[in-house]
């Protein structure tokens, strides 16, 4: 599309000439479009003043960089709808020659370019989107297959080829919205690539992300081997999104088609969410009702202790209780008699108490020595266990050291070469033979000893369970 001013030698038509003409002038999405360095700069009709200005102004960057970024996004809001229509319609797979495809690679790679920062380099200052699109792989690990085969692609000599090749790759993959998601949600490290007021680093690339979800319905394949991606220009072919009035009543159906699409798209994704959600709370559940059963356990050792303190607490207090009953009717009876029978009383009183404090700290004692034999059992039945399991396993070691002997003995009748080298190595499988021999007769004799050993607590245990009672 060509500006609005004329060329200087041709008459100038008048205000409102220029406004009709304007007016039927077919802007996409209500856009000039225009050149700025090397960004595309769109400007909305309403701001686009009819008459010529007697200076230029100065615009603001901020300004400048925020519509660049939503003339951007319009670009590939048409790019992304026009290819998922043009690609269901087409109904097969798509490859690298297909235009609309084209073209939407061409607005990722402008959107991707926007706000970068320039490297300098031997050869001069370097833009590449190349640096941002490798970050992926640490954000994703299965992003790390695609960039392996992006840098073993022999062609591709330049960042912009590479970044390109990674681009179709992830689309082949069906894992290019949650590449660029997981990006953008990361702008500490985007900032290293981008200015604060890029693409990439605002909400639009969010929205851009998140538009990318529809073209899960795609089936794409690319051969990129012989495809020179270094060299390729990257130029918006705007004629492919201007529309005419009588193509409207058409486009109904088609957006019909693309609203269930996007919500199919949609419950899709969510549905992904959703089940990676329940199996993580399902693994929390299980990991709860597995200390929830321990902690049941436990708790029912310490009511079981608890209930046993208890009762001897009343047996001792009943003994108490009875002793001071006795004395008050002793006191009662005889209250005529001397001090002497009194105070042998008190002092009989002052032995039981005595006598139930000794009692209560003998049976913590023995509560804490039970606790720690209970303890050094199970200790020991792990060691047991273990040095059964070792047992066994050296016993398969020997058992298989056997039967490689008898084959090697086999071998060696039955071949008269290399005599003197298994001979050798029949000497030494013997002598490991004889060392696992010795060492399971060691493990053997360690386990009678722990069996003994075990025994021996038992018996202790046993010992000090009487006394308890």
């Amino acid at each position: 599309m060509s500006a609005l001013t004329p060329p200087t030698d041709m008459p100038t038509p008048t205000t409102d000439k220029i406004t009709q003409a304007a007016m039927e002038t077919i802007y996409l999405c209500k856009f000039r479009v225009s050149m700025d360095g090397e960004w595309l700069c769109l400007r909305e009709l309403d701001d686009i003043s009819l008459t010529p200005d007697p200076e230029p102004t100065h615009e603001d960057p901020n300004y400048l960089m925020a519509n660049e970024r939503m003339n951007l996004m319009n670009m590939a809001k048409l790019s992304i709808k026009g290819l998922i229509e043009s690609a269901l319609n087409l109904g097969r797979t798509l490859d690298s020659d297909y235009a609309p495809l084209q073209q939407f690679f061409v607005v990722m790679e402008h959107c991707l370019k926007h706000g970068l920062k320039a490297k300098k380099t031997f050869l001069g200052q370097n833009k590449s989107f190349w640096g941002p699109l490798e970050l992926v792989e640490k954000l994703v690990p299965e992003a790390g297959e695609i960039t392996a085969s992006v840098k073993d692609l022999p062609g591709l000599k330049t960042p912009v080829g590479r970044g390109r090749a990674w681009l179709r790759l992830a689309l082949m993959q069906k894992k290019l919205s949650e590449y660029m998601k997981a990006l953008i949600n990361k702008k500490e490290l985007l900032s290293e690539f981008y200015e604060p007021n890029a693409l990439m680093m605002e909400e639009e690339g969010a929205i851009i992300a998140g538009l990318l979800v529809g073209l899960n319905v795609i089936d794409a394949n690319f051969c990129m081997k012989g495809e020179d991606l270094d060299s390729q220009v990257g130029v918006i072919d705007f004629s492919m999104y201007l529309k005419d009035g009588n193509s409207t009543k058409g486009s109904e159906g088609d957006g019909q088609i693309t609203a269930i699409l996007d919500q199919k798209n949609y419950v899709e994704e969510l549905n992904r969410h959703l089940n990676a959600t329940v199996n993580n709370l399902q693994a929390k559940v299980d990991a709860l009702e597995k200390s929830n059963t321990k902690l049941t356990e436990e708790l029912a050792v310490a009511n079981n202790r608890i209930i046993t303190l208890q009762e001897e607490m009343e047996r001792v207090k009943e003994e108490s209780s009875y002793i001071l009953e006795s004395n008050r009717k002793v006191n009662k009876q005889d209250r005529t008699a001397d001090g002497q029978a009194l105070s042998e009383a008190r002092k009989h009183l002052k032995e039981e108490t005595q006598l139930r404090l000794d009692v209560e700290k003998e049976l913590e004692m023995q509560i804490s020595m039970r606790q720690e034999m209970e303890l050094a059992m199970k200790m020991l039945e792990k060691d047991v266990c273990e040095k059964q399991d070792a047992l066994v396993s050296l016993r398969q070691q020997l058992d298989d050291l056997r039967a490689l002997k008898q084959e090697l003995s086999f071998k060696l009748q039955s071949s008269d070469l290399g005599v003197k080298q298994k001979s050798e190595l029949n000497s030494r499988l013997e002598e490991k033979t004889n060392q696992m021999a010795a060492t399971i007769k060691q493990l053997e004799q360690s386990e009678k000893d722990l069996v003994k050993q075990a025994k021996t607590l038992n018996c202790a245990a046993n010992k000090l369970i009487p006394k308890h009672h």
